[in-house]
C-alpha cells in the first residue's frame, strides 16, 4: 500500500510551499488508494509552539487535506529514538562525541582558514581516550568513508553523491532529542512510509538518510523532490510575493477548492487543463508530470482562477455566508438594499468573497466622490437633471430595473441630450462612483426610499 506523509515543523504557520507539499502527498495517496499520514516534527524546542501546531491543522482542514493517521508528535517518541541510537551504538555504527561547542567552533575556524569545507573531523570516531569528566556527549553516525550513494528520484531522476562529501551527522543531541535526519528516518521506517514527497531543499539530506536506512537494515522509500516555488520575479518566494499563512487567503475570500486547484498547478500539470475538480486531481495526479523546474507564484492568476470557481457559487449562498459569518454587516447592507439582487448585479466584478462583501458594503454606505472628474457630474447641470428625474422615479411601481430605465430614457428624450448627461449624475448620486455595473439594476436593488433619498440629497447640492 502507498503511504505518504506530511511532516511539518510547528515553528510557524502553514505556508504555501508546505501546503503544496501536503497536497501532493495527499493526492498521491488518494490516487493509489493509500494512506496519508500527518506527523509533527516538534523537536525544535525553542521555536515550536501550540499556536503553530493549530495553524497547521487549520490550514490542512481548510484545504480539505484530510489525513488518515496521526498527528504523531516526535517529542512523544523520544524513547524510540534512544533505543535505535543504542542499537546503532552496539553494532559499532555510531559513537559518542564529547567535543565542546568551543572545540567545534575552533575546528570550524581552522578549516575555513585553510580553505577547507567546514565539517566535523571525526576525532572521536575511533578514539580510545577517556571521556572528559562531566561532559554529556552527542551520538554521531559512522557514515561510510568510501563509495557513493545513488537513488532514482521520481522527479529529478538518478542522483549520486560521494560518501566523501558526507560527514558523521549527529543522531541524538546531548539532551536525547533527535536531529532532523535521524528522527525522520526512524519515523518513516516505523510508519512504513513508501513515498517521501518533499521540497528539493531536502535533496542534500537524502544521501545521509539513505545511509541510515541501510545501517538499520531497512528498505528504502521512493524519494520525490519537488522544485521550490519562486515569486513572479524569479526570486525565492517571500512575504512580499504573498507567501503568507495559507489561512490569510481564507480571510481574503479565496475558496479552498480554487486554492487546491492553483497549488496543484504549481509544478504539476495534466495536459493543458487549468481548471479541474478535486476528484479529477485525485484521478490524474502522478509524479511523472511534476516539473523539474521551479514554479512561479502568480497572484493575479490565482484571483482569476478563484473568480472562475466563484461563478459557480449561487447568489443565495454568497448572501448566506454573510448571514452566518458577518450578520451585523449584512443587517447594515439589508437596510439599504436587497442583498440578493445586488449580488446578482455585481457578479462580474467578484473574484473573491471579499470582493462581494466590499461591493455590497460600498453601495450600502456610499461616500461623496473624491475624484473631481466624478464629482463634476453633481454640479449645477447634474443637479438640474436629478430634479427632473426624481418625480418620474417616485411614480415607478413596482420598483424594477425596466421601469427605472424607461424613466431615465424619457428624461434624455425630453431634454434632448445624450445618455451620459442623465446617466452619469444618476450613477454618481446613487453610488458615489463613476463606473459601476448596470446602474438601473443597481437602483432597482436599492430600496426605493433609499434611492430617492440619495438622489434628493445630491440634487440639493452641498450643505
Amino acid at each position: 500500500m502507498v503511504r505518504t506523509r506530511f511532516a511539518p515543523s510547528p515553528t510557524g504557520y502553514l505556508h504555501l510551499g508546505g501546503a503544496r507539499t501536503a497536497l501532493f502527498c495527499w493526492a498521491y495517496a488518494r490516487r493509489h488508494g493509500g494512506k496519508f499520514v500527518l506527523r509533527i516534527e516538534d523537536t525544535d524546542l525553542e521555536r515550536s509552539t501550540q499556536q503553530s501546531e493549530q495553524a497547521i491543522f487549520d490550514g490542512l482542514n481548510w484545504l480539505g487535506l484530510d489525513w488518515d493517521e496521526g498527528p504523531f508528535f516526535q517529542m512523544k517518541r523520544l524513547d524510540r529514538y534512544k533505543a535505535i541510537g543504542e542499537e546503532l551504538l552496539a553494532k559499532g555504527l555510531a559513537y559518542h562525541d564529547y567535543c565542546s561547542k568551543e572545540e567545534l567552533e575552533a575546528m570550524r575556524e581552522a578549516q575555513l582558514a585553510r580553505g577547507e569545507k567546514p565539517r566535523y573531523d571525526r576525532r572521536w570516531r575511533d578514539s580510545r581516550q577517556a571521556p572528559p569528566p562531566g561532559r554529556s556527549p552527542v551520538l554521531r553516525f559512522k557514515n561510510p568513508l568510501e563509495g557513493e550513494v545513488t537513488w532514482n528520484d521520481l522527479v529529478k531522476g538518478p542522483v549520486t553523491v560521494s560518501n566523501e562529501e558526507l560527514d558523521d551527522l549527529v543522531l541524538l543531541r546531548a539532551d536525547g532529542v533527535p536531529t532532523y535526519n535521524f528522527g525522520v528516518v526512524v519515523d518513516d521506517i516505523d510508519m512504513s512510509i513508501t513515498h517521501v514527497i518533499r521540497g528539493d531543499d531536502h535533496v542534500n539530506n537524502t544521501p545521509r538518510q539513505i545511509n541510515l536506512y541501510r545501517a538499520l537494515g531497512a528498505g528504502l522509500p521512493n524519494f520525490a523532490h519537488v522544485p521550490m516555488i519562486l515569486g513572479h520575479d524569479g526570486q525565492r518566494l517571500s512575504k512580499r510575493h504573498g507567501a503568507v499563512n495559507v489561512m490569510q487567503y481564507k480571510e481574503e475570500g479565496f475558496l479552498p477548492d480554487a486554492m487546491v486547484n492553483y497549488l496543484a498547478r504549481l509544478g504539476w500539470s495534466h495536459g493543458d487543463e487549468e481548471i479541474f475538480s478535486r476528484g479529477e486531481l485525485v484521478e490524474w495526479f502522478d509524479l511523472e508530470h511534476v516539473s523539474k523546474s521551479p514554479a512561479r507564484w502568480d497572484p493575479e492568476k490565482l484571483r482569476w482562477l478563484n473568480g472562475e470557481y466563484l461563478k459557480k457559487v449561487p447568489d443565495a449562498d454568497l448572501v448566506a455566508r454573510l448571514a452566518s459569518e458577518k450578520p451585523e454587516l449584512l443587517a447594515t447592507i439589508a437596510a439599504q438594499m436587497d442583498p440578493l439582487a445586488m449580488t446578482a448585479v455585481g457578479r462580474a466584478k467578484f473574484q473573491t468573497l471579499a470582493d462581494h462583501e466590499s461591493f455590497l458594503a460600498t453601495l450600502a454606505t456610499p461616500s461623496h466622490p473624491q475624484d473631481p472628474a466624478v464629482a463634476a457630474h453633481l454640479e449645477a447641470p447634474g443637479r438640474d437633471v436629478l430634479r427632473a428625474v426624481i418625480p418620474k422615479l417616485k411614480s415607478v411601481d413596482p420598483w424594477a430595473a425596466p421601469a427605472i430605465s424607461a424613466k431615465l430614457k424619457e428624461t434624455v428624450a425630453e431634454r434632448g441630450v445624450k445618455m451620459p448627461a442623465v446617466m452619469m449624475p444618476f450613477r454618481v448620486a446613487l453610488t458615489g462612483m463613476g463606473q459601476t455595473p448596470s446602474i438601473d439594476a443597481i437602483a432597482a436593488a436599492l430600496r426605493k426610499e433609499i434611492a430617492i433619498a440619495r438622489l434628493e440629497r445630491a440634487a440639493a447640492g452641498p450643505p
